[in-house]
């Protein structure tokens, strides 16, 4: 016990000085803190939500439900997709070929539906997309060593290279199944049916990473790799497993890609990638401050597109997106470091 604390444990409760006072005062000034840097990217969305209702440029369209519905329901295919880079960001390594993998997921989806087969195939093509990309990446990364980032920007620019390859460029037939499509635009208790399976998907992610072993072992890996490996984690073991769940989690956001959409964008891997990295590092700026969390990741998923959409509404140009986008990447990165340099020295 410090001198400072002696006093404050030892002046009367009635004595309302100077020291009492202060001692009242400093936890609940570190408690406000603590509440703002968890949802301050929270109320930034509900303040966004605000001014974009009642701005004169925008306030006639984006509380109206059509807008809102359109607005929740079109970010669901992207949430997952963020997920997907999530997972192996917690624990240290980038995965940049997310939004190719959802690319190449969803092409093949179309393709294999159009032909007939029953819509569950078309879930396990998705999957198997997934998973052969995921095992491949995690086997390169740990077994031939290379960084994550090369080979995973390796990885993506093959399998764009795959998609042009097989479409030449155009959509694919897009004969898809009404049981399929009315799941992806269908809606349940008044939600819409895709963003409903987002909130599952995250759920099962959450229970999986933050009240499991081998999640609280990712953490451990990325928070600090050679602690972890003292303690006795099997390190290389844990990176391609999370290199593994993050593609077969972007698979399967192809498939929704196509229950939503109907068909399939072969250009579709440029949409998702940067939103998704940037959704993922701005999670360690929500909820759970400097540590890479779920539930912050949908936040920010929701944040920019709020922000992005109201900026549409307004009639901004659209590249303007694409400035939103990078610096929410480059803002998310610099909280991620900053968020973790207080955790740590707390």
């Amino acid at each position: 016990m410090t001198a400072k604390s002696a006093e404050l444990a030892t002046e009367p409760v009635l004595k309302l000085g100077e020291h009492y006072v202060q001692g009242i005062k400093r936890p609940l000034g570190r408690r406000l803190l603590r509440f703002l840097e968890s949802y301050a990217l929270l109320v930034l969305l509900v303040v966004m939500v605000i001014f974009f209702s009642v701005w004169p440029q925008t306030s006639g369209v984006f509380l109206t439900p059509a807008n809102l519905q359109i607005l929740v329901a079109s970010q669901a295919v992207l949430g997952v997709v963020a997920l997907g880079a999530l997972i192996p960001l917690i624990c240290g390594e980038f995965d940049l070929a997310v939004g190719a993998v959802a690319a190449l997921s969803a092409v093949l989806v179309a393709q294999v539906l159009s032909s007939g087969v029953p819509v569950w195939i078309g879930l396990m093509v998705a999957l198997g997309v997934g998973a052969a990309v995921g095992i491949a990446n995690g086997l390169i990364v740990t077994k031939l060593g290379v960084n994550a980032v090369v080979a995973t920007l390796g990885m993506s620019t093959i399998l764009v290279g795959v998609i042009r390859h097989d479409t030449g460029g155009l959509a694919p037939p897009s004969d898809i199944p009404a049981a399929l499509t009315d799941f992806g635009n269908g809606k349940f208790l008044g939600l819409p049916m895709i963003f409903v399976a987002l909130i599952a998907a995250a759920g099962i992610v959450y229970f999986v990473l933050d009240h499991t072993p081998m999640g609280r072992q990712i953490y451990a890996l990325g928070s600090n790799p050679a602690a972890a490996v003292l303690v006795g984690l099997k390190n290389n073991r844990l990176r391609g497993l999370a290199l593994f769940a993050g593609a077969v989690l972007c698979g399967l956001a192809g498939w929704l890609y196509v229950a939503r959409a109907g068909g399939a964008d072969p250009k579709l891997s440029g949409t998702f990638t940067l939103p998704a990295l940037a959704a993922a590092f701005l999670s360690a700026a929500s909820v759970s401050p400097g540590r890479y969390n779920v539930w912050g990741a949908i936040i920010a998923i929701y944040f920019l597109a709020v922000l992005n959409n109201g900026l549409n509404l307004a009639g901004a140009e659209t590249y303007v997106s694409e400035y939103v986008n990078g610096i929410a990447l480059i803002a998310g990165v610099a909280l991620a470091a900053v968020l973790r340099k207080r955790s740590h020295s707390a």
